[in-house]
């Protein structure tokens, strides 16, 4: 028999690795059937002529066929297909690969639907949670890395504890004392990748499948997407100028396990938690015996007065998650954050830590650390609370001068966007898609709702732009408005 027309043999393209493609091409030839138990493979010149290749890659496929058991050397004989291999073809050749044998689970396609896309590297006004970092931090960050570089040990090459470096979990303890009225010691913080990340912590040690939870409505969509992922009853609660109303909540679900809130700038309204509505919750948690949820992602922001006490700080870390973040502070690519546990599960907390992601890098750890020691973290977020209100004043005048017909604007006293409701009864879907065919991003707010009321506006980010840049932008924005309007 011709070895070379039992199988449709295929020759290398430019792109392909040749010893792994003449691999793969005799391995399907074994699978198919064409080439039997026992069967003599074609020599290696043979084989290399035909194919118009090197040699030497058919030797490197025909080892890694001898690796893997494909194959067998008999010295003097040559190459044969491994006689053992009898059962495994025949399945495999009597297997119809279906299409729907690689449909995803049902669970997966949900995933999948909980994605939200990547912003741009080079993001356009008004996307939101984007930071500036100036060049005194910059430069000081530059240092701060080669540093950390320059004096590795062997902690920084090793596994390590899964909370974090025990020298920064103390700078982040004693920052959130000073800053927030933090209630802990450094055993109950755990470094993180960011609030999302701690929050997904928190779901996993305290949350079984179908236990109710209360989220604000509206809220933050990928705290909803975490919750539903490990299958949690979401019971949405409305959130007014007090922020989220306990009583509503009490209501709906007064057998919640756990409430997740935003108290110092409710995401997306930017509204802060009242003192009596604080306690109030509290209250609940203690007596239900429940978990809160403190996401404090922008608390360092705050442009009328120092930010209020934490949740955790009212409640003495008895009952309280507290989630804080870098990666507003810093800037988002940094990808850390940290989590104060309540010290009865401080040691379930560093568990999961471990299971999810083992530890921290110890690099990473390494430059915060330096930056923070250095007094340059306390310094910058003065500097960015200043620029930062700078820039919220700038997208305020622009949006008051440019579109006082179609928006009301109030400017937030703490955090990193605002809200601009509609006040006409435009969609605020159908201007977010004008806008982004015009080069400006602004989210539209209705679909942070679910079964509140649904208001209609526009989420407009500005801590990532200088007020320069704030007038042309609403221009695009204006002219976005006048196209939807003529659609």
């Amino acid at each position: 028999m011709n070895w070379a027309e039992i199988y449709p043999w295929r020759r290398p393209d430019a792109e392909a690795v040749v010893s792994r493609h003449l691999y793969e091409q005799v391995r399907g030839a074994i699978h198919a059937g064409a080439l039997g138990p026992g069967q003599r493979l074609p020599s290696s010149r043979e084989f290399a002529n035909w194919m118009g290749v090197a040699r030497a890659s058919v030797v490197a496929a025909y080892e890694l066929l001898l690796a893997e058991g494909y194959a067998v050397g008999r010295p003097g004989a040559g190459t044969f297909v491994a006689a053992d291999l009898s059962e495994i073809v025949d399945e495999i050749a009597g297997t119809a690969f279906a299409a729907d044998d690689a449909e995803p689970p049902a669970r997966a396609i949900s995933l999948e639907t909980m994605a939200w896309p990547a912003d741009s590297v080079q993001p356009r006004p008004f996307t939101p949670g984007r930071t500036m970092m100036d060049a005194r931090a910059v430069d000081t960050w530059l240092r701060a890395s080669r540093r950390a570089l320059r004096t590795l040990d062997p902690v920084h090459f090793a596994y390590t504890d899964p909370r974090g470096d025990i020298a920064l979990r103390e700078q982040i303890r004693d920052y959130l004392r000073a800053a927030r009225g933090v209630v802990c010691e450094s055993d109950q913080v755990i470094v993180t990748c960011g609030t999302q990340h701690g929050l997904d912590m928190a779901a996993r040690v305290l949350i079984s499948p179908g236990d109710p939870v209360w989220v604000e409505d509206p809220g933050y969509l990928p705290t909803y997407h975490t919750l539903s992922a490990i299958g949690a009853r979401l019971s949405p609660t409305p959130v007014d100028t007090a922020g989220l109303i306990v009583s509503d909540g009490v209501a709906r679900a007064s057998g919640a396990r756990m409430a997740i809130v935003t108290p110092s700038h409710q995401y997306p309204l930017g509204v802060t938690m009242g003192m009596g509505r604080r306690l109030e919750l509290l209250a609940w948690a203690r007596e239900a015996r429940a978990w809160v949820v403190e996401d404090d992602y922008a608390s360092e922001f705050r442009y009328t007065g120092p930010p209020l006490t934490s949740l955790q700080g009212l409640d003495g870390g008895e009952r309280v998650i507290y989630l804080g973040t870098f990666n507003k502070s810093l800037f988002p690519g940094l990808r850390m954050g940290f989590l104060v546990a309540p010290r009865a599960l401080a040691a379930a907390f560093s568990a999961a830590r471990q299971l999810v992601d083992r530890q921290p890098s110890t690099i990473t750890q390494a430059i915060v650390l330096d930056f923070m020691r250095s007094g340059e973290f306390a310094s910058h977020i003065r500097r960015r609370r200043v620029a930062y209100r700078a820039q919220r004043d700038a997208l305020t005048a622009a949006l008051r001068d440019r579109l006082p017909d179609y928006l009301e604007v109030t400017p937030p006293d703490q955090g990193m966007h605002l809200i601009a409701f509609l006040k006409t009864n435009r969609c605020d879907l159908e201007i977010e898609r004008a806008a982004n065919a015009h080069g400006v991003v602004a989210r539209a707010i209705s679909r942070f709702f679910h079964d509140a009321p649904v208001r209609r506006g526009l989420q407009l980010g500005f801590s990532g732009y200088p007020p320069r840049a704030m007038a042309p932008a609403v221009d695009r924005l204006a002219h976005a408005f006048a196209a939807a309007t003529r659609a």
